[in-house]
């Protein structure tokens, strides 16, 4: 799949329509055993819509890496932590880590290193709304539906309407 750019902000997908099309590509590789752990909080958001979706029993995991960044000393601490949850014993498990937006792999790599902490996982898949290329890390998504080309200056933001309906925005950063 080619990344498709973006010309203007109401070029955007619906968030909605992909969290449906990303369940798709998740249901055949699905192990009674796998569980869904959400990286804080768009992923948090996509991986509940996910849950709801695939009729899954098993609590989803939630985490924060915001102790786990390689640039935690340039950032500090955000001032919007949560707390993470994992509500399941992770040795030996099938995960699938799953976020909003898959940009230079940081995030992910972050999220990986907390999800050993609590054990050793028999696999960690990753699935995403969007991946917008320009990766730092070797790491790519095994599920996404969208592959979009942004000019760096650019942030692709999902949030979380009243009624909890996900959408797209775009920023654009000096």
């Amino acid at each position: 799949m080619t990344a498709e750019p973006i010309r203007s902000p109401t070029e955007l997908p619906d968030a909605e329509t992909q969290c449906v099309q990303l369940a798709e590509l998740i249901r055949p590789r699905l192990y009674p055993e796998t569980v869904l752990v959400g990286i804080h909080s768009g992923g948090v958001w996509v991986a509940r819509r996910l849950h709801e979706l695939l009729d899954l029993e098993t609590e989803i995991g939630l985490i924060d890496v915001s102790f786990y960044r390689d640039d935690y000393r340039e950032r500090g601490l955000h001032a919007r932590v949560k707390p993470s949850s994992i509500p399941f014993d992770v040795e030996g498990r099938a995960l699938i880590l799953v976020d909003d937006v898959l940009y230079t792999g940081r995030t992910t790599r972050a999220a990986i290193n907390e999800l050993f902490d609590y054990g050793r996982p028999a696999s960690i898949q990753l699935a995403v709304l969007a991946d917008r290329g320009r990766r730092q890390l070797p790491i790519c998504a095994d599920f996404c539906p969208w592959r979009v080309d942004l000019d760096p200056s650019h942030e692709l933001v999902l949030s979380a309407e009243a009624s909890g309906r996900l959408q797209w925005s775009l920023e654009q950063h000096a």
